[in-house]
């Protein structure tokens, strides 16, 4: 299994490097062009359908390597797959679609709840099992299970799409947290998750080739939201089947764009604005106002989603075996960071900074203290 994974990265990766040039002048041909405006970075007309290259690489890849697979998928995986296949299809076409004709968001909205839905109830993938912390994992109840999977796969098929603001971003942190899902499948014995996970990874970083700063093409919104998808099912339902995994783990592994959506949703009520009007103030907006370049910025977002990638193993790790005091240092180090950069690099707001402030004075009182002594 292990030349099978290595051969189908290879081969996806490759694809990827044969494919991007063509989805360029496809793109270029069918118009599915991104016009600059005062809310984007670059300022010249950029090819989009770049996830096109993304599912297609990862689509033949996933095609070839099938057949070398010598056992037999079980009737839950073959579900997971056909789920996985079909989702990831309807996602890359709205997206397509999306990047050519700029669609309604309420049209966009609607689909993908319809795709979700199919994932639910034509392939009956949903949560089955969840350990939450300082709990014994238990089954979890339909009127419950349905609504939060069709949730979930909806939230983060969009979460990923708020962050693809800089040359690489969005594919950077989704394949990082690919990586990170790859690791944790290898470790719990999830071989369909891993290979899943692996292929895509290629796929990515032969994209990445053309996609890193300066770009030559943007992924768009087929790319986007189709590798917001596959992370919705592989962080979540990927690993229903090990029963252990603890809730907290697929919300670590999306830290990157979940936190930076919960900052903008917090930083626009308290400055009551609409939670869903654009702005500027989202990480690597912040970033850039800081002074870093396009390339730093995007490094700098990789490492904090390298971070996040760490303490999901570490959280995972410690789920299957009970440690429930690690899955609490993992939350405080978590929500520590994350309020720390948050404040310092000005997600909420430029002058509100309550924690480095009370850490401020609390240093000021020690000083005070041994000078007194």
């Amino acid at each position: 299994m292990w030349m099978i994974y290595t051969i189908g990265f290879i081969v996806a990766l490759g694809l990827a490097l044969a494919l991007t040039p063509l989805v360029k002048k496809f793109a270029f041909k069918v118009g599915a062009v991104d016009v600059p405006n005062a809310r984007k970075v670059h300022t010249k007309i950029m090819p989009r359908l770049g996830g096109l290259g993304i599912y297609l690489s990862f689509i033949v890849a996933f095609l070839i390597i099938v057949w070398f697979v010598p056992e037999s998928f079980s009737v839950r995986e073959m579900n997971f797959i056909k789920a996985f296949l079909v989702g990831g299809t309807l996602t890359v076409l709205l997206g397509a679609l999306d990047d050519r004709f700029d669609l309604p968001a309420k049209l966009k909205f609607v689909v993908q709840i319809a795709t979700a839905c199919i994932v639910v109830f034509g392939f009956d993938v949903r949560l089955e099992f969840a350990n939450i912390p300082f709990h014994t994992y238990a089954s979890v109840e339909s009127w419950i299970a349905i609504p939060f999977t069709i949730l979930w796969i909806v939230g983060v098929t969009n979460a990923i799409n708020l962050i693809d603001g800089l040359d690489g971003l969005a594919a950077g942190v989704s394949g990082i947290s690919l990586a990170t899902i790859a690791v944790m499948a290898f470790i719990m014995g999830n071989e369909v998750v891993a290979l899943m996970s692996l292929l895509l990874l290629g796929s990515i970083l032969g994209f990445l080739h053309f996609n890193f700063h300066p770009a030559k093409i943007f992924m768009g919104d087929s790319g986007a939201l189709f590798l917001g998808f596959c992370l919705a099912l592989l962080s979540l339902l990927g690993f229903k089947q090990v029963a252990i995994v603890s809730f907290l783990t697929p919300l670590i592994l999306i830290g990157v764009p979940l936190s930076d959506t919960l900052f903008a949703i917090i930083r626009r009520w308290m400055q009551k604005k609409p939670i869903f009007s654009p702005d500027k103030g989202h990480l690597h907006h912040c970033l850039r106002e800081l002074g870093f370049s396009h390339r730093q910025t995007v490094l700098i977002i990789y490492g904090i989603a390298a971070f996040f990638g760490v303490l999901a193993v570490i959280q995972s790790s410690a789920a299957m075996y009970n440690a429930n005091w690690v899955t609490f240092v993992v939350i405080c180090v978590m929500v520590f960071f994350l309020q720390i950069g948050a404040e310092v690099i000005g997600l909420i707001g430029k002058t509100k900074r309550p924690l480095l402030n009370f850490l401020a004075r609390l240093r000021m009182k020690v000083g005070e203290e041994r000078g007194s002594k």
